[in-house]
């Protein structure tokens, strides 16, 4: 398993738009066999970063399974019109943690 992290700086004004976005794009994510969980998540103190969790069962079935689905262009065009906003997009292999 690996973690995608995508960290968004979204101006106030469109943060209803931005959540509406993911709101949509999710029925893809829970529909993909190569997406384990997903979260969306807005900063309490800076209301305006929104950070987004995606567990993928790995690289390759992100980019080469997922990005290449039928329904991939369903996910990016809810979503693309917020990628100028993006701070940071990487994968992340998860080291240790807890419930």
């Amino acid at each position: 398993m690996v973690i995608e992290y995508i960290r968004y700086t979204v101006p106030a004004r469109r943060a209803d738009e931005f959540e509406q976005a993911y709101r949509a794009a999710s029925s893809v994510l829970d529909d993909d066999p190569h997406c384990l969980a997903y979260e969306i998540a807005r900063g309490v103190e800076e209301p305006e970063h929104y950070t987004v969790r995606i567990e993928w069962d790995s690289i390759e079935g992100h980019e080469q399974g997922f990005r290449r689905s039928p329904r991939f262009g369903e996910f990016f065009a809810a979503v693309k019109p917020f990628f100028s906003h993006i701070e940071e997009m990487k994968h992340y292999d998860a080291r240790f943690g807890a419930r």
